[in-house]
């Protein structure tokens, strides 16, 4: 039996229709190999990575060898190590090295296996902030709509779309969602969106009552609705908002983090310092799975209160595998100047995807770093792609058009209709040249399928 069949029979994909793979209706990519920010899948096709593998293969697929000695020598020293009550060498040097490059007081690490997972221990981490401060009160958050935060159900009360969250009954935390940043067929922009959205921020507060309301929590760059991006000052008063209020600042960087806006934390682009940042992804490159959150020296001072125990924990939390792992990837970040590379490229990457603009199929081209979206329309800006057509764009025609041009990209409809690249912080001006030329053979069949007339 093939590794198709085989998957289609006994593998659960992840957010994905089973069926689809299982009947025939769309193909299922088995990929078995990495070569650079390639990837080469069962059939021996060379895929040119634009996602970053869901956001993660920052350093796309060329350093293994590297990594396996690092993994080797930590298997034969150390190959498994709890944080509960213990320590050992690999997370502790981690901790001290994300506390280095984290902006502000951001000195305090709490290690996880993945985003939900961070997500989930940052709330925890709020509750007992306030717990200690004699505030056992407040016990609700704001997000954005929209916004996706992790599928666990502490996470998924966050997540902002509502198709997610319905299945799975009331959230485990009560929270208020409030607009998100997209500027995409608004009236408003600038400095007044800004005053819009913050206003809007302030009006849950003092509707619920501030003494009521937890945390914020936002990614900097949100992902869902396709890289919704924050005006100016909107991070500057979501700060301030909290400290009014005392409420806890929390921003969501399991995707922007680590480079993927040419900084190490997406924030620091926007002028503000949190409180807690989650992440995940990028902090290993996904050569192991591995989460953490950083907590200010505020918000983790109660956790050092002679008797008093931080109330959760994670079997696999800073497993020593993925700490060494995660330590080289921050060398390499160094040594191969990562971010540099990001920040150099940017505008020319920007520049590239604004030409598709002349696309009658693209209605709006947004993003930052190596973090973009191009949002599909039938008809012009101000048109929409109804739920028959988004079913026919991206669930039918899109992947047999990715797999033609051989690019992984991805196609969401969680807000309105956008496909989306990040591709591997390696990337130079070929690769990314490469990149947009297949994004726009895309875009074309895409144009076609759906009958709308070429310019």
């Amino acid at each position: 039996m093939g590794a198709t069949a085989t998957a289609t029979d006994h593998l659960l994909l992840h957010f994905a229709r089973n069926g689809g793979a299982r009947d025939g209706d769309v193909e299922l990519l088995v990929l078995e190999r990495g070569d650079g920010v390639f990837v080469v899948d069962s059939q021996g096709r060379r895929h040119l990575d634009g996602l970053s593998n869901l956001f993660c293969a920052q350093l796309g697929y060329a350093y293994g060898a590297e990594m396996a000695e690092v993994a080797s020598r930590q298997l034969i020293e150390l190959p498994f190590a709890t944080n509960w009550g213990v320590a050992h060498p690999a997370a502790v040097e981690l901790a001290g090295r994300l506390a280095e490059i984290a902006p502000g007081s951001l000195d305090h690490v709490f290690f996880t296996s993945g985003g939900s997972e961070s997500v989930e221990a940052a709330w925890k981490l709020v509750r007992q902030y306030h717990l200690a401060n004699g505030e056992p009160q407040r016990t609700k958050a704001i997000a954005r709509d929209r916004a996706y935060h992790g599928v666990t159900l502490g996470a998924l009360a966050f997540t902002g779309v509502p198709g997610f969250k319905e299945p799975f009954g009331s959230p485990a935390v009560e929270t208020f969602h409030v607009s998100n940043t997209n500027e995409f067929r608004r009236s408003e922009s600038g400095p007044e969106l800004t005053s819009l959205l913050l206003d809007e921020v302030e009006a849950v507060i003092e509707r619920e009552g501030a003494d009521t309301i937890a945390m914020i929590i936002a990614e900097p760059v949100q992902n869902a609705g396709g890289c919704l991006q924050p005006p100016a000052g909107y991070w500057e008063g979501l700060r301030e908002i909290c400290d009014r209020y005392g409420v806890l600042l929390v921003a969501d960087e399991v995707i922007t983090g680590f480079g993927r806006l040419g900084e190490w934390f997406g924030v620091t682009r926007f002028g503000a310092v949190p409180d807690l940042i989650t992440t995940a992804k990028g902090l290993t490159s996904a050569y192991a799975p591995m989460g953490a959150v950083l907590a200010s020296d505020r918000v983790a001072a109660p956790l050092y209160d002679s008797g008093r125990t931080l109330l959760h924990g994670v079997t696999f939390g800073g497993h020593p595998l993925s700490a060494a792992i995660a330590l080289k990837n921050l060398e390499l970040f160094e040594r191969e100047q990562v971010l540099d590379n990001v920040r150099a490229h940017e505008s020319h990457l920007a520049g590239m995807l604004d030409s598709l603009r002349s696309l009658p199929i693209v209605g709006d081209v947004r993003g930052s770093g190596y973090f973009w979206a191009v949002e599909l329309v039938p008809d012009g800006p101000a048109s929409r792609f109804d739920a028959e057509q988004r079913e026919e764009l991206l669930r039918k025609c899109l992947p047999g058009a990715l797999i033609r041009a051989q690019l992984i990209a991805r196609g969401d409809d969680r807000g309105d209709t956008v496909i989306q690249i990040a591709p591997p912080l390696i990337c130079d001006r070929p690769l990314l040249e490469d990149l947009v030329g297949r994004l726009g053979d895309v875009l074309t069949m895409l144009s076609d399928h759906m009958g709308i007339p070429r310019a």
